[in-house]
């Protein structure tokens, strides 16, 4: 098949590898004319993305993946779109639509009948057929559902294990019609390797869910879980620290068995994923008071986190604070909805002076994202926002003059801050 991935990013781009890697003639169509560039050099535009670099070669070397900047020049020649635009969402939860708009509107200059156009971008429900099929029609003169195959599949995978997690998990497809939804399997079962294997705890392959808005629903569904799981755990830490419990230990007690799995507590909830979708659901369903009361939750994490280093070190009014950890989450060189923004916020809020350091940044490009850079001035208390390996091994003797360090993660050695009030977490 021919086949169009629309936009190249740290997710399009894997996929797009993926298809031509199971001999599919690929076009990948990306607004950046350095990432189009990148691309049909063979040369990976973001590091870190496991297999990638290898697999890209391979596929631009062996003419199954090219890219361009004409989005509806790229679509007219295909069989297959798949698009894969962010979507992003405003401080209030709406999302904003321009850039996927933007993106249908291109697809639709090029469709042809005949083509399936898949969606894996996270939307509301109900998005797939109010939204895309009527922009889609305008711009085509063509008609969902006869003249062409309209599904959503979302895409369920991490930056840094994308082609690992497309081979574990079951694939979800819905479409706007039967005939939508036949293409689309037909579609993913030619363009994806499955692990199989019988002591998988679930069938792997394509999933039909039946419609677009129940496989809409499932992605949402399956993200906002794991966001209020985080928020009650969150909770209970909290409380764990009023009591004086460790609610590590409590967690791992409750999930000895299988009828409980609290995830694990902690500074920050970031990414693009988690939160983000809780309010794409809401947006859908505005009285999900438990949704929404989670989201508050963890929300107010960083702030918290601050709050406990004020009462271990005592006033934070001029004190040299250094972050650790500018990325939302260890080893992934991304800073969406990170926690080190809220953690500087609250730490400037008491008067602090707080500075950031991380691994994977540089100092400009910490400027270039807002964050103080620590070039080596003095530091009195710390703050771990991220868990990175290399924290793992830092001590006091790393930070001379430190009095006080919360561990947001519980990713430090506490053997190795001897001397040192380190506080963590529901600790």
């Amino acid at each position: 098949m021919n086949v169009c991935v629309v936009a190249l990013g740290k997710i399009g781009l894997p996929l797009a590898v993926q298809f031509a890697s199971k001999g599919h003639q690929v076009v990948g169509a990306d607004v950046n004319p350095a990432v189009v560039e990148q691309v049909n050099a063979g040369t990976e535009p973001f590091p870190g993305e496991a297999e990638l670099d290898l697999r890209l070669k391979q596929a631009v070397s062996a003419g199954l993946l090219t890219a361009t900047t004409d989005t509806a020049a790229a679509v007219a020649g295909s069989d297959v779109v798949v698009l894969v635009v962010p979507l992003f969402v405003d401080g209030e939860g709406t999302p904003d639509f321009s850039h996927l708009d933007a993106a249908t509107e291109a697809v639709a200059a090029g469709l042809q009948p005949g083509t399936l156009v898949c969606y894996e971008t996270t939307l509301p429900v109900g998005t797939t057929r109010d939204r895309w099929a009527p922009l889609l029609e305008r711009g085509s003169g063509l008609t969902a559902g006869r003249d062409f195959h309209l599904v959503f599949s979302p895409e369920r995978v991490l930056t840094g294990r994308v082609f690992a997690d497309l081979r574990r998990y079951p694939k979800l497809i819905g479409g706007i019609d039967a005939a939508s939804a036949a293409a689309g399997r037909a579609f993913y079962e030619a363009a994806l390797d499955f692990d199989e294997r019988p002591e998988l705890p679930r069938p792997n392959g394509v999933w039909d869910l039946g419609t677009a808005e129940a496989a809409e629903l499932a992605k949402l569904a399956e993200t906002t879980y794991r966001d209020v799981n985080i928020g009650l755990a969150n909770q209970f830490a909290r409380f764990a620290d009023r009591v004086g419990v460790d609610i590590a230990q409590v967690i791992a007690a409750c999930n000895s068995q299988p009828y409980s799995h609290i995830h694990t507590p902690g500074i920050a909830v970031g990414g693009h994923c988690i939160p983000v979708y809780p309010r794409l659901y809401l947006w859908n369903d505005p009285e999900a008071t438990v949704v929404a009361s989670a989201r508050a939750a963890n929300t107010e994490m960083p702030a918290y986190a601050v709050d406990l280093l004020a009462e271990a070190y005592g006033e934070l009014k001029d004190a040299h604070v250094l972050v650790l950890g500018a990325a939302y989450r260890g080893g992934v060189k991304e800073t969406a909805f990170s926690g080190v923004f809220p953690t500087v916020a609250a730490l400037r809020e008491r008067g602090a002076i707080p500075y950031v350091s991380d691994p994977l940044y540089t100092d400009s490009e910490l400027v270039a994202l807002g964050l103080p850079p620590h070039r080596g001035e003095p530091v009195t208390a710390a703050v771990v926002q991220a868990d990175h390996p290399e924290y793992q091994a830092l001590g006091s003797a790393d930070l001379p003059g430190v009095r006080a360090l919360v561990d947001g993660r519980r990713t430090t050695d506490p053997a190795r801050w001897q001397g040192v009030r380190r506080v963590v977490i529901g600790g």
